[in-house]
């Protein structure tokens, strides 16, 4: 293993932390659903990548499938946030 690596893995989550504490505001204090939905989306995807940088650190698979499934579930979520944003129903009778 190089010896720079954990230094960019540790700097790498430290970014991830504060882009997910920016994203954190906008979510509390956005002025729109749709800022707050961006907030969201943004969020999962920060939260996505800190488990990956983990999982790089530690050199262990199982964070690689724990992102994944991450990733899954918030395209998922915000993809029926937005469509409950533009007709007001996710489901469509």
């Amino acid at each position: 293993m190089n010896a720079i690596l954990p230094f960019a893995v540790n700097f790498a989550l430290a970014c991830f932390a504060l882009a997910i504490l920016c994203a954190l505001i906008r979510l509390l204090r956005g002025p729109a659903a749709q800022d707050r939905i961006l907030a969201l989306d943004t969020l999962y995807i920060n939260g996505m990548l800190t488990i990956l940088m983990l999982g790089i650190g530690f050199g262990s698979a199982v964070y690689f499938d724990i992102a994944l499934l991450i990733a899954l579930f918030g395209f998922v979520g915000s993809t029926a946030m937005a469509k409950f944003l533009l007709r007001g129903e996710v489901i469509e009778p």
